[in-house]
């Protein structure tokens, strides 16, 4: 009785040492699955070791604005330089126009050049006004050079000399005005002005305003 009761015990301190082996592997089977599961899945990637850090890129240096000029190409003997570019259309158009001179002095309000059939308006120096073109006195009647001051002025007057009418006439020198007339032709020492130089000239002018004649 006490030989079977030994046998008993042995044979369930075995069966318990099997079950606790099996309760460890079976936990251990477990804890496998946890840490497996805790590693990333693809695609994501598997987690690389990280590498060495890259260097920074280098620096490039300013380089100077103001390079300096090439040197002029060596002429060839024999060969013909390049021919100047052609003119570019409508260039001129940009550029500032050259200020108007007339050949006369800084007191001239008006100013005449005989050989040129040309008139201005002047102001201290500045020309106001022109070239306008005009006509002289025809041979046996010259109109003379000289300095004059304006006498007076009539938008009509109708010369009894010469029968003859004259629109915005502005007299300088005796009988001799500024009046609109034919350019085309010489007159008998009038100056010969265009409708709209004849009317330029006659409001701008006043009596005592100085007028040169010029060659």
């Amino acid at each position: 009785m006490g030989r079977h009761r030994r046998r008993s015990e042995t044979t369930i301190n075995r069966w318990g040492a099997r079950a606790a082996v099996a309760a460890g592997v079976t936990a251990a089977g477990f804890g496998s699955t946890a840490t497996a599961q805790a590693q990333p899945l693809w695609p994501a990637g598997p987690l690389w070791p990280a590498g060495p850090e890259i260097p920074a890129a280098p620096t490039i240096p300013n380089l100077p604005v103001n390079l300096p000029a090439l040197p002029a190409l060596p002429t060839l003997p024999g060969v013909p330089p390049l021919p100047a570019l052609p003119a570019v259309p409508g260039l001129s158009a940009l550029l500032p126009p050259a200020p108007v001179t007339a050949p006369c002095s800084a007191q001239a309000r008006a100013c005449f050049r005989l050989s040129t059939n040309e008139g201005w308006l002047m102001d201290n120096g500045k020309v106001i006004y022109g070239p306008t073109p005009v006509s002289f006195g025809r041979p046996g009647y010259e109109t003379p050079p000289g300095v004059f001051q304006v006498n007076f002025k009539e938008i009509y007057h109708w010369s009894t000399l010469h029968n003859a009418e004259m629109r915005y006439a502005v007299f300088f020198n005796g009988d001799i005005a500024t009046h609109i007339g034919p350019i085309e032709e010489q007159s008998h020492g009038c100056v010969r002005m265009t409708p709209e130089g004849a009317r330029a000239f006659f409001e701008y002018l006043e009596p005592g305003d100085v007028v040169e004649v010029v060659e």
